[in-house]
């Protein structure tokens, strides 16, 4: 692309052919030239932009969409994480304690979960239990067991909240990059209304849905059986629940298509780590326990878990100046269907 400098200096080169004479710098015509070298530039830089937008692979935020819609597929919305809030009193009371729907309960870091659903302490007990909603959409709700632990303003007679299990099922709204693998592929995986590249279509387009993995004639002739997971790694119970629903829908007549979670893989890793000068230990260590803890995402149904690559993971974590991978020992392989998670992560100081 030519620049406004390039152009005004062809301008200036045909002027001197036609007329024999060049601008005077500064003058009329010198800045006439230079306004015209300007907006030509832009047409340029348009252009550019334009052609860009044609291609899938290089069309960004609604043109995008468009070119998704063209293959059938819709930019997946951000999820909100579900799960089950247990609240609790000092004593056991005479009466029963209600805990309203719109109960807003928080983590430490200020996330939101509320309430879906009225719940009551009966009389003579100290719990209950309420199924609630991350108030905002997004991963940001997935929440790990015993984190959920402040109430904004408690019920009466309510003293404490938990979260028995973790929160999950919250998924951020799907960006360009991953709406263009799928819009692509679309392209290398042509669906047909019964290959199994039409279900795993299906499948990703119910929002939460990281990946899909269909195995065909799994429980005999007639059957296809879909296993999915979410951002955060295993679906929840209603993300399973909604997929089974949309195949459900969308199946061929006669085929009995059964969605569920993956298999687990459990990846247990161990390292030592060298932290750099100026860094405490203890936060490199957290941080590279984070790092290793969002590869292990829903994106790795099906994929291997190289030693290469957890290396570079905990490399690539801010105040690591060296490190050793003690475990695994070896490259875990993962089959259609299954999914490594992260067992336990064992970060020590580098001896």
């Amino acid at each position: 692309m030519k620049s406004a400098d390039e152009i005004y200096a062809e301008m200036v080169g045909v002027f001197r052919e036609k007329t024999g004479r060049t601008p005077a710098d500064g003058g009329d015509m010198a800045v006439r030239l230079l306004a015209a070298a300007a907006q030509i530039e832009s047409l340029y830089v348009y252009a550019d932009w334009v052609k860009g937008q044609c291609f899938p692979q290089t069309a960004a935020g609604e043109y995008l969409d468009r070119h998704a819609e063209m293959r059938g597929l819709s930019r997946n919305a951000a999820a909100a994480a579900s799960g089950t809030i247990r609240f609790s009193i000092a004593e056991a009371a005479p009466a029963a304690v209600a805990v309203p729907a719109g109960t807003v309960c928080m983590t430490a870091r200020g996330t939101e979960f509320a309430t879906t659903e009225d719940a009551v302490i009966p009389a003579g007990s100290l719990t209950c239990e309420a199924a609630a909603a991350a108030s905002a959409a997004g991963a940001s709700g997935n929440a790990e067991a015993g984190t959920i632990a402040y109430m904004t303003s408690p019920p009466v007679g309510v003293a404490g909240c938990t979260n028995p299990a973790a929160f999950s099922g919250g998924a951020d709204a799907e960006d360009d990059g991953a709406l263009r693998a799928r819009v692509l592929a679309s392209f290398n995986k042509l669906p047909n209304g019964a290959n199994a590249a039409y279900y795993e279509k299906t499948a990703l387009a119910v929002p939460g849905v990281a990946a899909a993995a269909v195995t065909p004639k799994k429980r005999g002739l007639g059957t296809v059986d879909v296993a999915i997971s979410a951002e955060s790694g295993m679906p929840a119970a209603g993300l399973v629940a909604a997929v089974q629903a949309k195949l459900a829908a969308a199946r061929e007549i006669c085929v009995d298509v059964a969605v569920s979670a993956p298999a687990a893989v459990t990846v247990d890793v161990a390292a030592s780590v060298d932290a750099e000068n100026g860094y405490a230990f203890a936060d490199v260590s957290a941080a590279v326990t984070a790092a290793l803890r969002a590869y292990f995402g829903g994106t790795l149904l099906g994929r291997s878990v190289t030693r290469a690559k957890l290396g570079s993971i905990i490399y690539g974590v801010e105040g690591v100046r060296n490190y050793t991978l003690t475990a695994p020992a070896a490259d875990v392989s993962a089959g259609s269907g299954e999914l490594p998670v992260l067992g336990t992560a064992t970060i020590n100081a580098w001896s």
